[in-house]
């Protein structure tokens, strides 16, 4: 006879990818328990994309995340994709409209996703266990035990789904980790994502800036990113930072082309037709007047363009092309939307999810090192990696 306990699967974390997991495996027949320490579900769902989730992008490939494993996001990704996710969405008569890049959010409020994942979990008939904390556990004679509140639950499968550490205000710990650790997988060391980088040294000059915005090409290593950058009072913010900030590691810089719109040759160009004009203000065309300002300061070119070199002119067009920041570091979990590393993929299998070293021991969403870009990446990471685990359970 086969093992049995109080459920099939105990699913520990009740946000994106515990709530598709969980109903997934409910509505395949499946005893499910989603669990978690909040006291409601979703909480990230709910304050995602200004309150209207941007739930998925219709631009979902691979190569939009990261991992130390590249390819291993393919099969979940491929089985279940921004398509069947809207579907979903339409199926239940969730108005949505897409913005710039392929990201897709709701037209009135997160809210709706997160009813709309509950009632797929009560089709399911899958049970919840919220505001209790978790304590021990432990598994033996092919059976996880999981100690929430003042009882233990037992169940043959284990899914981890708590996320990483992101957002800490949120409720957010390592708590997956641990447990990954505890069953000896390992971990890949997690660091902030997403996230707005700080400056320090002769670059704070800059955080006078804050509120300034610019589109611009984020540049860092091979990768590159053209969206808004946006100045802060502790350094740099905007998609293109939260976009590059994934790439970016200690010590390293990070170039900036202000101008991505201008081709080589613009400021020579500039002279000869408007020689008079001011170096600054002739920034200033194509800037915000206090960023050209500041740039021009830095470039130390004053008075009008008839006075400068075409060498010099060059110069500048260089520079304003491929800015160099240093910066200093992140303004950390706090403020990054998601966490790159976390529980190794070299652990798990790509098809199900399932730990290589524990039979029914399975990690999804946040946890695993599977990170995407912004714009509703990381969200169709959680639902295709909870759909996978679900179709093992």
């Amino acid at each position: 006879m086969p093992v049995t306990g109080n459920y099939d699967a105990i699913i520990l974390g009740a946000g994106a990818a515990g709530l598709m997991c969980a109903a997934v495996a409910g509505q395949r027949g499946r005893r499910v328990l989603l669990v978690d320490h909040a006291d409601e579900v979703g909480k990230k769902i709910l304050i995602s994309g200004g309150g209207r989730c941007n739930f998925t992008n219709i631009n979902t490939a691979p190569d939009r995340y990261l991992s130390a494993n590249p390819h291993f996001a393919k099969s979940a990704l491929s089985r279940y994709t921004a398509s069947d996710f809207i579907a979903l969405v339409d199926r239940y008569g969730i108005a949505w409209h897409e913005k710039t890049l392929g990201q897709l959010f709701c037209d009135g409020s997160a809210k709706q996703i997160v009813a709309m994942l509950l009632d797929e979990c009560a089709i399911g008939h899958v049970d919840l266990s919220l505001g209790q904390p978790v304590g021990a556990i432990d598994h033996a004679n092919g059976l996880f035990r999981v100690a929430i509140g003042d009882r233990t639950v037992t169940a043959t499968s284990l899914v981890l789904a708590t996320g990483g550490p992101s957002i800490p205000k949120m409720g957010a710990t390592g708590f997956a980790y641990d447990v990954a650790r505890r069953f000896g997988l390992k971990i890949v060391e997690p660091r902030p994502a997403l996230v707005p980088l700080t400056l320090g040294g002769d670059e704070t000059l800059f955080r006078s800036l804050s509120g300034v915005a610019t589109d611009v090409i984020a540049k860092c290593g091979k990768t590159q990113f053209r969206e808004a950058a946006l100045f802060t009072h502790k350094g740099l913010s905007g998609p293109a930072i939260l976009q590059i900030s994934s790439y970016w590691r200690s010590s390293e810089t990070v170039g900036i082309d202000f101008l991505p719109a201008h081709g080589g040759g613009w400021l020579i160009e500039a002279k000869r037709t408007r020689p008079r004009a001011g170096f600054a203000s002739t920034l200033a065309s194509a800037l915000p007047a206090r960023l050209a300002e500041t740039l021009a300061d830095r470039l130390a070119l004053s008075g009008e363009l008839s006075t400068m070199t075409d060498r010099k002119l060059t110069e500048a067009e260089q520079r304003l092309a491929d800015w160099r920041f240093t910066p200093n570091g992140t303004e950390g979990y706090a403020k990054a939307e998601v966490t790159a590393g976390g529980i190794s993929t070299a652990e798990l299998s790509s098809q199900t999810m399932q730990a290589k070293r524990l039979q029914n021991l399975y990690a999804i969403g946040e946890a695993v090192d599977v990170t995407g870009w912004l714009g509703g990446y990381n969200f169709q990471w959680a639902w295709a990696s909870g759909w996978a685990a679900a179709q093992s359970i």
